[in-house]
């Protein structure tokens, strides 16, 4: 097959191949905690699949890498070498490492390191081929040469499984030249001939400037099913490369966190669809279709009563179908949130043996579903909620013993619909928040000044202030101050919450409020001057009118109104927007309490016109960026009208405030 033949299908092959290092890692995890032997069977499966078509799709360093993987993997299912932890941990390496050269083959960067040649050496070593030094240089030097010598004989039953030995020469011949022997030595008596089977062989003489890579990567699909052996004729010359400098192996704990914060933070090109539900969407277009015929009968003629009964028929069924078909292109996006929850076992599993925790992993609802946009975003977010929750909440145990608990702590990863909501939650039974050290902290920063009349909520809440860390020794996991505040920022800008309950001594939970989706929005329109624009639903707290006298104004030109025990900022969105023919006066408009970014503040406007589900447009890609806005919609009469981003416009507040 040709290179632009085979780049057409590479992609796809990556994301499959992306899939199986998943459930190999998740094997693994479930062999490491006593899993049955089953378990190997399909870590090899899902091996030999991907050094199969590594090769088929042009990656020979990966699929002689996997090789070795799955040499080690034989000898597990064969019985012949018993699985411990030690194997365990090299194959778990072996995934971090093929997840690293598809990250370098996507950016087309070479695939193999200093980290892939040390690491097939490990697994070399296992396998109890470990060569010295000089037999390492000979077989480098024989990975190219100018002439080969290939015997190769199929198996009787090479065909019966689909392959063509005479496509494997032709591929073969794409290499260089080739001078092909026939053996027919095997071959039975016509009468006892089987048709269906392989009889015949062939010596191959191959010239030209070819790396065995190469020639390896045409037969792995059918290394089983043939007998092959090759050999270089004369070897190229080659200088010697330099000693390859020892490359330190990665934190052990490093590697499921950076592979989970990697994956948090990568979108997807391609979703996978049931064909249940293009089968629906295909039912959808067909209704449509009859329901927009017998509206075009009302193109000509006059319209009676009888006609008009008709027509208001069709509208409705119009309506429906759109309705039905918009819910279906959405459930199209909706994925379940078991994509995200499984990244994290190999995360728990390292983090805890680096801190000397025992920590058992429960995820609850994965089939929860979730727009494949915001599925892509929230990654990042639990990555820092998992860690935080390994790091400053369970106790190592002795402390737990202590405490009373037992040794084990048990972190809660749980996902559930709520009204038209996803709510995830990150629960843990360890110590929960320390009041004393968060007060101390927030005093010694001078976020506040004292502790004292302070609600538990309102402690917890300081954990969000940029910066804020209680850690005292700065390390891999934490102490640096960049968490939880990234966590709500992010968080918001999906148009989400993040709320904690916590006990001391108990544990705590961190709570994730996110819509369904982020291509549809219920909003509130809003008139400001001749603008409209959307407020979220979801943001609103509450809408007041305000007397002119309720409204105090502050030293630097901010406005401050009381509401419910607190002063909350006044935003004029005809200030923030630039708006002209705006109400001004505060008793004459209407003042809408919205919460976003961790923060309270009321937006001024001319008025309410109704609540609508708005389908949001991207104002960056068709424009540019515009703080303060999260996107576009159109309205019923054809204008376009701004969605506020509540979070932004917190934000644009504050730096004014600072500034």
């Amino acid at each position: 097959m040709s290179k632009a033949g085979l780049a057409q299908f590479q992609q796809v092959f990556i994301e499959e191949s992306l899939e199986g290092l998943d459930t190999m890692e998740s094997s693994l995890l479930a062999l490491d905690e006593g899993g049955d032997g089953e378990l190997v069977h399909t870590i090899f499966r899902a091996a030999h699949s991907i050094k199969g078509g590594a090769a088929t799709f042009g990656f020979p360093e990966m699929s002689s890498f996997t090789h070795e993987a799955e040499s080690l993997l034989d000898e597990v299912r064969s019985g012949k070498r018993a699985i411990d932890g030690a194997i365990i941990e090299l194959l778990l390496r072996t995934v971090d490492c093929l997840r690293g050269m598809f990250a370098r083959a996507q950016a087309g960067e070479p695939l193999n390191d200093a980290v892939a040649e040390g690491l097939r050496n490990e697994l070399a070593a296992a396998m109890g081929r470990g060569v010295p030094a000089t037999a390492l240089q000979a077989r480098r030097d024989a990975d190219q040469a100018d002439a080969w010598s290939i015997r190769f004989r199929p198996h009787a039953g090479m065909l019966a499984s689909g392959n063509e030995p005479l496509r494997l020469i032709r591929e073969l011949a794409a290499l260089g030249k080739l001078q092909v022997t026939p053996e027919f030595d095997r071959l039975p008596a016509f009468a006892a001939l089987e048709p269906t089977e392989c009889h015949v062989g062939w010596t191959i003489e191959l010239s030209g400037p070819v790396k065995r890579a190469d020639i390896t990567g045409v037969f792995d699909w059918v290394e089983d099913e043939c007998d092959l052996t090759i050999e270089a004729k004369h070897v190229v010359a080659e200088v010697a490369a330099p000693a390859p400098t020892p490359v330190a192996a990665p934190a052990v704990a490093d590697a499921g966190a950076a592979r989970a914060q990697r994956e948090a933070s990568t979108e997807s090109s391609s979703v996978r669809v049931s064909i249940d539900k293009i089968d629906g969407l295909i039912n959808l277009v067909g209704e449509l279709v009859i329901t927009q015929s017998m509206l075009d009968t009302f193109r000509e003629g006059d319209i009676d009563a009888e006609r008009l009964a008709m027509l208001e028929h069709g509208l409705g069924q119009l309506a429906r179908h759109t309705r039905q078909l918009q819910e279906s292109v959405m459930g199209i996006r909706m994925l379940p949130i078991a994509s995200v929850f499984n990244r994290f076992p190999r995360m728990v599993r390292d983090i805890s043996q680096k801190l000397g925790k025992q920590v058992k992993l429960e995820l609850v609802g994965e089939q929860t579903e979730l727009d494949k946009t915001v599925l892509e975003k929230i990654g990042d977010p639990m990555v820092h909620l998992v860690r935080n929750a390994i790091d400053h909440g369970l106790e190592t145990p002795d402390k737990r013993r202590a405490s009373g608990k037992g040794d084990t702590g048990t972190l809660t990863l749980q996902a559930s619909h709520r009204g038209g909501n996803v709510v995830v939650e990150v629960s843990d039974d360890g110590a929960g928040l320390n009041r004393e050290a968060i007060v101390a902290k927030a005093i010694q920063r001078g976020i506040i000044s004292s502790g004292e009349g302070m609600s538990d909520d309102a402690v917890a809440e300081l954990i969000f202030q940029p910066g804020f860390s209680t850690a005292a020794v700065t390390t891999d996991l934490s102490g640096r101050g960049v968490g939880m505040d990234v966590v709500r920022r992010n968080v918001s800008d999906l148009g989400g919450t993040v709320t904690i309950r916590s006990t001391q001594g108990k544990g705590s939970v961190f709570t994730i409020t996110l819509p369904l989706t982020l291509a549809i929005i219920d909003g509130l329109t809003a008139a400001v001057g001749e603008e409209r624009y959307i407020v979220p639903l979801v943001s609103i707290v509450e809408s007041v009118q305000l007397k002119a006298e309720a409204v105090r104004s502050v030293v630097g030109g901010g406005e401050l109104f009381r509401f419910r025990g607190e002063y909350l900022p006044v935003i004029r969105l005809h200030d923030a927007f630039g708006c002209d023919k705006a109400i001004h006066a505060i008793e004459e408009g209407l003042m809408v309490v919205v919460e976003g970014d961790g923060s309270r503040v009321g937006l001024f406007v001319d008025g309410l016109i109704g609540q609508q589900q708005a389908v949001v447009k991207s104002l960056e890609a068709n424009y540019r960026r515009v703080q303060g806005v999260s996107g576009a919609t159109i309205l019923a009469d054809g204008s376009v009208a701004l969605i506020v981003d509540i979070a932004g416009l917190v934000r644009m507040q504050g730096r004014r405030k600072a500034a």
